[in-house]
């Protein structure tokens, strides 16, 4: 029941999201809007913006899935721009918000463990540390979200198909390249 309750509440301030920008909408009107009364609002939240992470956390992260290998991490990229368009409204509000760090954290740790995924995997038979793994997967995170976040400004107009083969082309063999200079069982 309590995910139900979740789950019709993050329903609620989608569609008010589709009318108004975030900075708008009180408790009161996700309340309504679902058919509860704001103690039931805050029986399962602290806030909106705890809501809003609920949502990242519950409905998008299930997009990636175990899509963290080198051979599927642009299917899980691919599902992670997928999700984004789909609920442009409540992305595009959260994004122009005082609430983007909630979508900027919620895309740097889906972009973090689907590129660590892919580093371990090829790290496999190399002495490389932990900290540079750490490092690389850093690197491109930031790049990666940099993308994704550029796309969400310029109105998500390039398909992401065509988004992930182009990422694709870009990092194909960059980070067996770095991870092999990172090495620590052979000379440089």
């Amino acid at each position: 029941m309590s995910q139900t309750t979740k789950r019709a509440l993050a329903q609620s301030l989608k569609h008010l999201m589709e009318q108004k920008p975030l900075e708008k909408i009180t408790v009161v009107d996700i309340s309504e809007d679902c058919g509860v009364n704001r103690q039931t609002f805050y029986y399962h939240f602290q806030d909106i913006y705890d809501l809003i992470e609920w949502i990242y956390i519950n409905e998008a992260e299930k997009r990636l899935g175990e899509k963290t290998t080198y051979d599927t991490w642009q299917e899980g990229f691919l599902q992670i721009l997928s999700y984004i368009l789909n609920n442009r409204n409540f992305v595009r509000n959260t994004y122009h918000s005082v609430s983007r760090e909630y979508l900027e954290h919620f895309l740097f740790q889906q972009m973090y463990r689907l590129l660590l995924g892919v580093i371990e995997e090829k790290a496999e038979d190399m002495a490389v540390r932990d900290a540079d793994k750490q490092f690389i997967a850093d690197f491109y995170k930031y790049a990666f979200v940099g993308l994704v976040c550029e796309w969400i400004e310029n109105g998500m107009k390039e398909k992401p198909e065509a988004m992930t083969d182009r990422l694709s082309l870009l990092v194909h063999g960059t980070i067996t390249g770095a991870l092999e200079r990172f090495r620590t069982d052979k000379k440089h």
